[in-house]
Formats: C-alpha cells, structure tokens, sequence
C-alpha cells in the first residue's frame, strides 16, 4: 500500500467516526417551556364601593280617623335622588354586602276624605335603607336581593277648598325588602336597575284644628324603581391562568 492510499484509508475512518457525533449534536435541541395560557378572567365584586341613584316611586297611603273609620286613601307619587354607599365580600360566585343609602323625595298626592270632606295630602320629602344583601354573580353580571331597615320622612296636611286646617310630621321607622341587577361595563365602574318596597305599618298623627285634636292612623307602605351607579375602589379584574 503506498502512503496515498494508506491517507485516504485513514480519513474514511476519522469520518466514519465523527458521522454518529454530529449527528447527536444536530437532534439534541433545548427545551423550552410554553408560557402559560391565560384562562378567562374573573370580574371580582369585592370591595368597598360608592354611588348615586335616581328614579321615582309611589306610596300608597290610608287614612282612619279614629273611632270613625276610614276617611280617605291616596297614592303619592314623585321622583327621587340619592346616593349609596357599602362593602361587598365574594365566596365564588356568591356575593354578600352591606349598604347604607339615603334619598331626597317627593312623592305627594292628596285624596277627598269621605267622612270629613276634607283634602287630606300625604308627602314624602326623604327616606334612608340600612340593608344587607346576597347575590350570585356571573362573571360581570350580578343578580342580588335586599332587605333590612327604613326610615322616612313624612308630612300630613289637611285643608277645606284649598284653605289649610292642620298638619303634622313625623320620622316613621319601617322594614324593606327589594331586588335589582348590576352590570360591570367598565373597570371599577358598575351600573344597574333595582326595585324596593318599603313597609311602614300604621301610626297615629294627631292633627290640632279649630274643633279640637283629630287623630288619624296613617297606613303606609311605598314601592319604587332606580337606576344606581357605582364606582368600586379596588381592581375588579382577577387574571386566572
């Protein structure tokens, strides 16, 4: 063999033997994680909160003297404006909450008492709910009832073809249920439409006139719808991965 051939034979070896390396180094590759993929994410109804309401509402009102019976019944009506402000805590996808709301009203309406002959008018100017409430949510859609205290603020008058004879006041404490539907349509914002109805039971307005003292139970019990706007302080968007 001459020193030609015996180069070219020890060649083929050395490549022989690098083929299998090279080849394990071109299949072995990195491994890289894939990032995580991101699930829908969550509207979150926890957190303190703040708003303004607005709408109108009527009350249903019955007047029986004393002794006599009834005199008169009239449905006062009117609009109202507010503000709200509570704390919602959620368990998944049920939703707890406390809340405090005060209004300014003015629902009026007046009646001809049967037995008097007189105009016997019943306003409300104000009312206020301390309530809790239980809601179930999906995603950024709450459904909720309410129910828990009242408090309204109501004034009395009589009159005889449009000249008044008497009035009273009073600050009358009553129960109230009610149930609305709240959307998420922005973050930290929330807007919905509610429904209350407030239960006053009777009371005894004594109303003083040229006659003498009159005492009158006053039945009342008021139904109203609004419109609510809430801002939530917090982040209301929860990332699930």
């Amino acid at each position: 063999m001459n020193k030609k051939m015996l180069l070219a034979a020890v060649s083929l070896v050395a490549l022989s033997a690098a083929a299998p390396a090279v080849a394990a180094d071109l299949a072995a590759r990195p491994y890289t994680k894939a990032p995580p993929a991101m699930i829908a994410a969550a509207y979150d109804w926890s957190g303190f909160y703040i708003g303004i309401n607005g709408g109108g509402g009527s009350s249903h009102a019955s007047w029986d003297i004393n002794g006599f019976g009834r005199d008169s019944s009239n449905n006062a009506s009117g609009g109202t404006v507010g503000g709200q402000v509570g704390y919602r805590w959620q368990s998944g996808q049920f939703v707890f909450g406390l809340e405090g709301q005060g209004n300014w009203a003015d629902f009026s309406g007046s009646s001809i008492g049967v037995l008097t002959g007189n105009t016997n008018s019943t306003k409300i100017d104000a009312f206020g709910l301390i309530t809790g409430q239980v809601g179930y949510a999906w995603n950024n859609v709450l459904l909720y009832v309410k129910g828990g205290a009242a408090v309204v603020s109501d004034k009395y008058d009589v009159s005889l073809a449009g000249v008044p004879l008497a009035s009273a006041s009073a600050t009358r404490w009553g129960g109230t249920v009610g149930a609305g539907i709240e959307f998420g349509f922005a973050p930290n914002w929330s807007i919905g439409a509610e429904y209350d109805h407030i239960f006053l039971g009777g009371n005894d307005q004594n109303f003083i006139t040229g006659a003498g003292v009159a005492t009158v139970n006053v039945r009342q019990d008021v139904d109203m719808g609004l419109v609510r706007l809430n801002y939530k302080f917090g982040g209301p968007i929860l990332a699930k991965y």
